[in-house]
């Protein structure tokens, strides 16, 4: 595993979403990475919310 702790993985999506992707991690100023890793980190947080009683 590479010194940062993180590692690569495939995913394969629509290309219309990658584009959405693509573009709105620029607008935000943030890598690609860094926009998916907030973005599936948010996503995660809300299922397991969702999943208290």
């Amino acid at each position: 595993m590479p010194p940062d702790g993180k590692q690569q993985f495939n995913v394969y999506l629509p290309p219309a979403l990658v584009r959405r992707v693509k573009h709105a991690a620029v607008d935000a100023g943030e890598s690609l990475s860094l926009f998916v890793e907030q973005a599936l980190t948010a996503h995660l947080s809300r299922l397991e919310e969702d999943d208290r009683p």
